[in-house]
């Protein structure tokens, strides 16, 4: 018999690895069919225990290996720069909202929360980026629409200051003659560490994945994204393999990896990101718990 004491750690930990094996089902499912053979996943669809391996969607995949390195160079700059600048303006924007002191303190907080419920829509913010700011077709159309993607990281932020940062604190970094650049570079963001790794996580992780600005804003391949090329790349193999182009590429479809290959495209796209996550992790759990919005 177990314990009254023991009965629910035991309950929850049971609970908790249910919930593991239901998140990692799919990627392990994703993996394996990345590297199965394509004539298995026409015949028997989708499995973790195939009947016959391949690399064909790799090695199809690897032929293009230039224009990947190239898109995972322009990934890597946009999803570090764009980072560090919706960071930066992030902590601007967020430590003076919480300065009780702050004058029209109300005020500033209800435009960010407005940007919560409304916004301007597709064609206004399409035609302010491309006729007044001529952003299209270079690397900034990736960057700058994105930044302050979500003004819930500010009220994030700005809570956490709130909570976790004791007024004492600034007020003897203020006696000691710092100024509120000075107290906020040297004392408020070292021990927000937590919250700023946590938001740089999901800022970084909207910049990675996103591909709507490259759909929107770019024709240039040269400059698309991970996630762009991606999606051209399968959209390219759709289109062969449908025979709408004639019967040459039929041909060459025929001999493609259609389907594993959507695998492969899914596992490059994300293998970085599940590098990086465990480096944040412990920061990512802090920092969500301490930081949450209170009631």
């Amino acid at each position: 018999m177990v314990e009254n004491g023991k009965a629910f750690p035991i309950m929850a930990n049971a609970i908790m690895f249910a919930l593991m094996i239901f998140c990692l089902f799919p990627f392990a499912l994703l993996v394996v069919s990345s590297f199965t053979d394509e004539g298995t996943l026409i015949r028997n669809g989708y499995s973790l225990f195939p009947e016959k391996f391949g690399t064909d969607s790799y090695a199809y995949m690897f032929k293009k290996m230039e224009t990947i390195a190239r898109a995972y160079s322009v990934t890597v700059f946009v999803s570090v720069v764009g980072t560090l600048s919706s960071m930066i303006l992030t902590v601007l924007l967020a430590y003076p909202l919480s300065r009780r002191d702050l004058p029209h303190r109300g005020t500033f907080a209800f435009f960010v929360f407005f940007t919560m419920l409304f916004n301007g829509g597709l064609v206004p913010t399409y035609i302010m980026w491309t006729r007044y700011l001529n952003i299209d077709n270079t690397i900034w159309a990736l960057i700058v629409p994105a930044l302050l993607l979500n003004a819930f990281y500010v009220i994030m932020m700005r809570t956490y200051f709130m909570t976790s940062i004791p007024d004492e604190v600034i007020e003897a970094g203020r006696i000691d003659g710092a100024g509120e650049l000075r107290i906020l570079f040297s004392v408020v963001l070292p021990m927000s560490l937590p919250m700023v790794a946590t938001l740089s996580l999901l800022i970084g992780l909207n910049y990675w994945n996103d591909w709507r600005n490259g759909l929107y804003y770019l024709t240039d391949p040269s400059l698309f994204s991970v996630q762009n090329m991606l999606n051209t790349m399968l959209q390219d193999v759709r289109f062969l393999a449908s025979g709408a182009a004639g019967s040459n590429a039929s041909e060459i479809a025929a001999t493609m990896p259609s389907v594993g290959i959507k695998m492969a495209i899914a596992v490059i796209g994300a293998l970085p990101v599940l590098i990086v996550y465990p480096f944040f992790q412990k920061y990512f759990v802090k920092g969500i718990t301490v930081g949450a919005v209170k009631g």
